[in-house]
């Protein structure tokens, strides 16, 4: 491949990665860009922060087929492609560009750089790669005709002292419909809402309690990834018990909803004896922390 630097910024894809060290605070050690499409196919970028092969010294980045599965059986073709790293001191790019095409294919769906630029480099203030804890990766995709550049921003933030906190005391379970919702809430300009099904929803219906959390803001335009966990709490005040695992998520358009089917069995929720539900009322609550944002 060879190295070069120029003024003007690539042509189809621009990703501003914010608060990159958190990435390693996280253990995020893979990120996929959002896509863009070029010459009737849809791309992504691939980033490894901390390198493919996890030795923590290269940042390593592909450029891959996204959506391969509407392709026809046994597609094939080639690229030529550029992977660009934006220098923000002297305001031009640093262009890896691959000499020659590289053949995509079922076998072969990405191609890429394994040591795009030592950490150390990365981290060197004075090359103006990494700027704030801030950089910028850039594509371009020579393959048939090309489209519209996308643009996107990827915002790492840092992570709260503590997670936030909502709890709702649900009165009069035994007349609830077939689903309960709350009112939407926001937690660093992300909307969310809680779902709940009384008696269960799709396998767990009639036989558990099925909670789930909502985030209203993701759609084509806007990812997010949130630890979260949901508690019932103890009707008498007692310590709260967590009914499940902490969860890491991507809130997305085609997944906005996650959460737990089976989270109590409604034998164990109606037994009085667990003081879950007293004089017919109950108290959730859903502890939140909002990790990345994709724009």
């Amino acid at each position: 491949f060879t190295v070069e630097t120029r003024d003007v910024s690539p042509a189809h894809f621009l990703t501003k990665i914010e608060s990159f060290s958190l990435f390693s605070e996280y253990g995020i050690r893979k990120y996929e860009s959002k896509e863009f499409e070029v010459g009737d196919y849809k791309w992504r970028l691939i980033i490894y922060p901390y390198g493919k092969e996890k030795d923590d010294s290269h940042v390593s980045v592909y450029l891959a087929m996204a959506e391969t599965s509407s392709l026809p059986i046994d597609w094939e073709f080639n690229a030529n492609f550029t992977i660009f790293l934006y220098n923000q001191i002297a305001d031009n790019y640093l262009c890896f560009r691959v000499n020659g095409v590289r053949r995509f294919n079922e076998t072969k769906s990405n191609w890429g750089f394994s040591k795009f630029i030592s950490t150390e480099s990365l981290k060197n203030k004075s090359n103006g790669y990494l700027v704030d804890d801030n950089f910028v990766l850039g594509a371009e995709v020579f393959c048939n005709h090309n489209r519209q550049r996308v643009i996107e921003n990827v915002t790492l933030l840092r992570r709260a002292t503590y997670p936030y906190t909502r709890a709702w005391k649900i009165v009069g379970f035994s007349k609830l419909e077939d689903v309960w919702e709350s009112e939407e809430f926001t937690i660093r300009d992300v909307n969310w809402k809680v779902m709940l099904y009384p008696n269960g929803y799709s396998s767990s219906k009639g036989r558990d309690l099925s909670v789930f959390l909502v985030c209203v803001s993701a759609g084509a335009r806007k990812r997010i990834m949130a630890d979260f966990r949901m508690r019932l709490k103890n009707g008498l005040n007692l310590s709260p018990i967590n009914m499940s695992e902490k969860s890491s998520r991507w809130f997305t358009s085609a997944n906005k909803c996650w959460g737990f089917c089976d989270f109590i069995s409604l034998d164990t929720l109606l037994d009085l004896g667990n003081y879950f539900i007293v004089n017919d009322c109950f108290t959730i609550e859903v502890e939140i922390s909002v990790q990345i944002v994709v724009v």
